[in-house]
This record gives C-alpha cells, sequence and structure tokens, in this order.
C-alpha cells in the first residue's frame, strides 16, 4: 500500500450520500489534513456533492474506485453492502474506513480482512466512539487502575422510532434491527474493556417484520467479569454506561457513545467529574486516526484492531443464533 505524503492532505472519498455519510463529511471538515474529493452514489451524488463542496461526483461506486486521486474511501452505505463494498475498495487499492457495523456477519468480516491483509490495504471499522477524547481518557484511567479491577459493565443504547415496515431499520434484507444498528456499540465497549466473552447469552422481541426491535444480553468472561446490555429501536432508554471495579465505578453521562463527561466515584473519596470535550462533530478522530496510519504505512490501527473486530461480529453472531434472527442471503 503506498504512504501519503505527509505535506498533503489524505485525500477522501465517500461511497453513499445518507445521514451518516453527511456526519463524516461534516467531520472530515474540522481537519487539517484531509480533504473531501469524491462522492459516489447511484442517485444523490450531485445533491450532496454540492452541499459539501466536493469537487469530483461519481454515478457509481466503480467511478469514484478508479480515481487515482483519492487516497482512502469511507463506506457509509446500508449494512447489507458493506461487504461487497469493502472488497471493491481493496481490490482498488485503497485505504477503507468502513462504517459499523463492519459486516452483517463474521464469515464477512474474516473474509474482508483476509483480503486486506492479502493486498496490504489499510482496513479499519468506523466505530468512532473509540476515538474520542473521554474514551482515551477512559482507557488510561482503567490502565492505572484506578477503580481497581474491572468486574462489570452495564451499557445500553436505544430509541424509539415509529414503526416503518419499509424503513432501513425495519428491513431485515438491509440488517435492520437494534443489534446491529446500536447494539454494536454497547458489544464493541464491552470488547474493549474485557475481550472477547466465554459466555454469551440474550432475550430479544422480534417485530412484525422479523427484526430485533429490543433485546437484553449478558457476556460472561473466564475470570468472572459481566456485561449487561441492551439495545432498542423501539423503547427510549437511558443510554448511559457504567464501569464498575473492585475499587470504584465510573459513569460515562448520557449519551454514552458520544460521551464528553463521565464521574468517578472511588472508595472513600469524593467524586470527581471528568469532561473531555471533542472538537468537529466527533467524526474527525477516527479519519485522523486513519490519516495517522496511512501516513506510518500502517494496515490496521492498534486502537481498532481487526481481529477484535472480527470478534465482535462472532458475538453479534452468537446472539442472533439464539434468537433465530439470520438476514436474507446468509447463508
Amino acid at each position: 500500500m503506498a504512504t501519503t505524503p505527509p505535506t498533503r492532505p489524505v485525500r477522501w472519498g465517500i461511497l453513499g450520500t445518507g445521514s451518516i455519510a453527511a456526519k463524516f463529511a461534516t467531520g472530515l471538515a474540522a481537519l487539517e489534513d484531509a480533504a473531501l474529493v469524491a462522492v459516489g452514489s447511484r442517485s444523490q451524488a450531485d445533491a450532496f456533492a454540492d452541499r459539501f463542496a466536493v469537487p469530483r461526483r461519481y454515478a457509481s461506486y466503480a467511478a469514484l474506485l478508479a480515481d487515482p486521486e483519492v487516497d482512502a474511501v469511507y463506506i457509509a452505505t446500508p449494512h447489507s453492502l458493506h461487504y461487497e463494498n469493502m472488497l471493491a475498495c481493496i481490490e482498488a487499492g485503497k485505504a477503507v474506513l468502513c462504517e459499523k457495523p463492519f459486516t452483517l456477519n463474521a464469515a464477512q468480516a474474516r473474509a474482508a480482512v483476509a483480503q486486506a491483509r492479502h493486498r496490504g490495504v489499510f482496513l479499519m471499522e468506523a466505530m468512532w466512539t473509540r476515538f474520542l477524547p473521554l474514551f482515551v481518557e477512559l482507557r488510561r484511567l482503567l490502565a492505572e487502575q484506578a477503580i481497581g479491577e474491572l468486574r462489570l459493565l452495564q451499557a445500553d443504547f436505544g430509541f424509539r422510532t415509529g414503526f416503518n415496515p419499509q424503513g432501513r431499520l425495519f428491513d431485515p434484507a438491509l440488517g435492520g434491527g437494534a443489534l446491529l444498528d446500536v447494539g454494536v456499540y454497547t458489544v464493541s465497549l464491552a470488547h474493549m474493556l474485557f475481550g472477547a466473552p466465554v459466555h454469551v447469552t440474550g432475550l430479544a422481541e422480534l417485530g412484525a417484520t422479523g427484526v430485533d426491535e429490543q433485546s437484553a444480553y449478558v457476556l460472561g468472561y473466564d475470570g468472572g467479569q459481566l456485561a449487561v446490555l441492551s439495545s432498542a429501536i423501539r423503547t427510549n432508554t437511558p443510554q448511559e454506561a457504567l464501569v464498575a471495579g473492585t475499587e470504584g465505578s465510573i459513569r460515562i453521562h448520557s449519551p454514552w457513545w458520544r460521551g464528553e463527561r463521565m464521574t468517578i466515584r472511588r472508595t472513600g473519596a469524593d467524586e470527581q467529574v471528568i469532561e473531555r470535550p471533542y472538537t468537529g462533530n466527533g467524526y474527525n478522530y477516527e479519519a485522523a486516526e486513519v490519516g495517522r496510519c496511512v501516513r506510518a504505512g500502517m494496515t490496521e490501527s492498534p486502537i481498532m484492531p481487526l481481529d477484535e473486530t472480527i470478534a465482535v461480529m462472532e458475538t453479534l453472531d452468537r446472539l442472533r443464533e439464539q434468537w433465530g434472527l439470520r438476514y436474507p442471503g446468509e447463508e
């Protein structure tokens, strides 16, 4: 994989023009060493390009990937397209940042990672939460055992949206449901703290279209640690996270997944509030990590490593298997 010269901005292309693409484009604008130079879409490329002053707009993904002026690609397409889009980007030799969920299932994740490693192309899951300043500070505190030995995580991510059987969130063919859309945040946080679970168990309410509208699940680990998690698209939840240890706890205040504030409670000590606000809209931090890695000739990020992304997808698969939830086209 060719490296980007340190004197030149990383030149980005975006596949897709939905709301998440707009958030990423907004985040990129906060970086001095990154530039959005191209967008590819089957229908809305011109409108999106006009909105964000993107100089080149393409009516197909293939045309964008053929552009030699594009260094890195952000995949902002529906869940069900991530896998094929990643393979096309890798084949074109572009660095890839793929919106979560990385793929529909672990088999696709393993295949995409294997291809990226074979081709020597940078690949990363866009779990933007992990790169925010508050979570950088959280990892530092936990590494210093600020609350002793980690024992428990409680985290939820639920919201209520109106039922729309034609909408993306309710369409099994697009990987709809709460687990892949927002549950992945809670599972990824658990993996960041504890690694891959040994035990996975949960219950889900499958709605009229067959997708999980709400669910609760517990992940267990060899050392006895537990992660108690929930996600929903038809239920409003507090959207808080609590990390508990033998000597205290850390509460990441709502909405934790884009948190800027947390409270530490230690045994025998006063509460301490830590604030780590972010610049831009927060999506700039994951883009900056891609730029850092690409400039250094790296093919994956140590903060969001590919093996961990695969492990997260394996956990999601184990939950769906218990719920009898399969997406069309899965083998």
